[in-house]
């Protein structure tokens, strides 16, 4: 399964139509699913996500987790 269904399947993130143009956002927010992989690629990190999208804490740490148990 890719992250992304199990993601999905797990309520963390989720696809509309009328949201984003159906880009993978976090669930209840407008914060693409992306964005926070460009942060942990980036020199910001993990800490300045949650600086930017404190609200985020929960489920940012559950991509974390979901993403290590695939690999």
């Amino acid at each position: 399964m890719k992250i992304e269904e199990l993601l999905q399947k797990r309520g963390i993130i989720h696809r509309d139509p009328e949201i984003m143009s159906g880009v993978p956002v976090f669930v209840g927010t407008r914060v693409p699913l992306q964005t926070f992989f460009d942060y942990l690629e980036s020199e910001s990190g993990f800490a300045e996500f949650i600086n930017d999208f404190p609200y985020l804490e929960s489920q940012a740490i559950q991509v974390l987790e979901n993403v290590t148990k695939q690999h």
